[in-house]
């Protein structure tokens, strides 16, 4: 990697104006921003950080002390603009900006460093969003914790960071409280709301304590996701790294010249051009109105709130998804940029016509469909029913990608109202670089032959699990003498480069856009004294796409039934999403030569005549 420098970005330019993604996403800006706030914009950057510091910093392409500057100068020129709607609250980006002052402020006070891990386990709410632009600007990474996971996966989460700090919603106050014991690293707990709970900080009053003034700023990129990966165990993605590498030198630089680097940069973030930047206009706020249903821990649902972190838009969220109040929501906020998974989608076209049909959401420009495979009948139902409540356009979008790559295939209305037979597809390399592998040949394959999807992406170029590198790097393969990143996905590419998936490597099973990993069910399951051997597989589902099912056979001589199955799995504390929807008592289970359970086999029994969505 060469040193970040000005004569750097200069070689790199000719290759990077030529691009449509970097024309592209810069008009995006220019578009929600407008002429004369992006003047101002700037020129507030400059004013705040002083003109001979920021000249320095663009002069070195060393960023970490403009950063925060110009996040702070957008919160300015937008101040009377409203930033985030969450509940019965609504906050301008000049409350905003006083709250993430504080909060900066006040884990600053607690004595939190650059570099230390301050965690969240929170549902969706403004705080969410406080407390990830309060530990960008201190240089604190933020492990978004999935407040689905079990105590033990908790445990290990937390422990394997090593945070220093936790940011808690008070509905996990009591599961905090039994495992607290166990958190070897975190001094703070700081819980949402007023009430002090013992030994715990309350979050009102730290920010009320606090001062408005700029922190002492040590910029990074907060980005901090977990993704289930191969193993089943939850892994943090280094986003602060791979993202914040360009605007912080806290980050850890990845192994490509500056050059490349910021062209997969480009790439990137042009999902945000691709998807309508250029477009996008409410007709009273004149901004994106972004509409966030899922959970922000979600790496996936980074899509949802993008718009609203760097355009000025304004971000509406959802505690939890409920179908009639995402319906109502879209209509009374006038959104008009949302993502979704197709489990959503499911759910709303399922409500009665009198119901679903009664609302205006002829507002609605883009939805964005990801984190688990659509069928074609689902996309253009999502259409057809969007067209029905007044939208004069076709508005379902879709993405590949996974918590390693981010954004790699882009699928455009454009892309299906050429070609019908697309909807079949996952869209076309426009934000990473995405190939087909014959890993038995050792070669790339032809349009239309089956191989191992491999992707080089923004995220890729430095990736890195916290505490787990090694399984990071037996996810590369290098080819031609560049290390491609293979996500255990297999698929074809046809002629016009349109990415189809036909399969997937990984036993995970994808419910409603939730990884859930077999074996720590079988595992569960095996306790049972009565089971010999178990397989639990991907089983269809007309609403969630797959659930788990577990294939029992008993032991010789014993008898269990299905109920009695699934009250031991409750019984051993697996969470609900996790617990198998079927269960089916068989003599044996197919195994090959070397003890490895033949699961498709298995699986291809209950596939039958039903298209399968991954």
């Amino acid at each position: 990697m060469q040193e970040k420098g000005f004569a750097q970005v200069i070689r790199a330019l000719p290759s990077l104006a030529s691009m449509e993604q970097t024309r592209g996403l810069l008009r995006t800006f220019f578009r929600q921003w407008g002429g004369l706030n992006t003047l101002r914009i700037l020129l507030n950057t400059g004013s705040r950080a002083g003109h001979l510091t920021a000249w320095k910093s663009l002069l070195s392409f060393r960023l970490e002390k403009l950063t925060p500057h110009f996040l702070v100068s957008l919160w300015e020129v937008f101040g009377d603009r409203e930033a985030l709607i969450s509940e019965s609250k609504r906050y301008t980006y000049a409350d905003m900006k006083a709250r993430i002052m504080r909060l900066a402020n006040g884990l600053q006070s607690l004595g939190l460093k650059p570099k230390d891990r301050c965690a969240e386990l929170l549902y969706n709410g403004n705080e969410f969003f406080e407390a990830f632009f309060a530990c960008s600007l201190i240089g604190c990474p933020m492990p978004f914790l999935n407040w689905h996971m079990a105590p033990e996966d908790l445990i290990e989460a937390i422990n394997t960071t090593q945070a220093k700090a936790l940011i808690l919603s008070r509905e996990f106050v009591p599961v905090v409280l039994s495992i607290r014991d166990r958190l070897t690293t975190v001094k703070h707990y700081i819980v949402s709301g007023d009430s002090p709970t013992e030994g715990m900080i309350s979050y009102e009053d730290l920010l009320r304590n606090s001062s408005e003034d700029m922190p002492e700023v040590h910029f990074i990129v907060a980005l901090n996701p977990y993704t289930g990966g191969t193993t089943g165990k939850p892994k943090n993605v280094n986003y602060f790294d791979s993202i914040g590498y360009a605007f912080s030198d806290l980050a850890t630089p990845p192994q490509v010249p500056l050059g490349e680097y910021l062209r997969f940069m480009f790439l990137q973030f042009s999902f945000m051009y691709y998807f309508g930047g250029t477009e996008i206009s409410d007709p009273v706020t004149k901004n994106m109105r972004c509409l966030i249903p899922g959970p922000l821990y979600h790496a996936g649902t980074i899509a949802a709130w993008v718009p609203f972190i760097l355009l000025g838009g304004t971000g509406v969220i959802m505690k939890k998804f409920d179908p009639l109040e995402f319906l109502r929501l879209i209509e009374t906020e006038r959104i008009n940029w949302v993502f979704v998974v197709p489990a959503m989608l499911e759910k709303i076209l399922s409500l009665p016509d009198e119901v679903r049909n009664r609302h205006d959401l002829s507002s609605m420009h883009t939805l964005i469909c990801a984190a688990a495979p659509a069928t074609p009948e689902l996309k253009k139902a999502t259409n057809a029913f969007f067209h029905a409540c007044g939208s004069k356009k076709n508005v379902l979008h879709e993405f590949y990608g996974s918590s390693e790559t981010a954004v790699a295939t882009v699928f455009l209305p454009k892309d299906y109202e050429e070609n019908p037979k697309r909807y079949e597809s996952v869209g076309k390399m426009r934000c990473a670089l995405t190939r087909i592998f014959d890993k038995d040949a050792g070669c790339w394959c032809t349009p239309g032959k089956d191989g191992q999807v491999m992707t080089r992406s923004l995220t890729t170029l430095n990736l890195d699990y916290v505490g787990s590198s090694e399984q990071a790097g037996r996810a590369f393969q290098i080819i031609d003498g560049t290390a491609w990143f293979d996500d255990g996905l297999t698929g074809h590419m046809d002629e016009d480069g349109f990415l189809y998936l036909t399969g997937r490597n990984k036993e995970m099973i994808i419910t409603g856009g939730v990884n859930i990993f077999p074996n720590e069910i079988e595992a569960a399951i095996k306790r049972h004294a009565g089971v010999l051997d178990v397989a639990v597989i991907r089983y269809p589902d007309r609403e969630l796409g797959e659930v788990p099912a577990a294939i029992i056979q008993p032991k010789e001589g014993r008898t269990v039934s299905p109920g009695e199955i699934i009250e031991f799995c409750r019984q051993q504390s697996l969470q609900g999403y996790k617990i198998p929807r079927y269960v089916e008592i068989v003599e044996s289970l197919p195994r090959h030569i070397d003890g490895k359970m033949r699961k498709k086999d298995i699986e291809d029994r209950y596939w039958t005549g039903i298209e399968r969505r991954g």
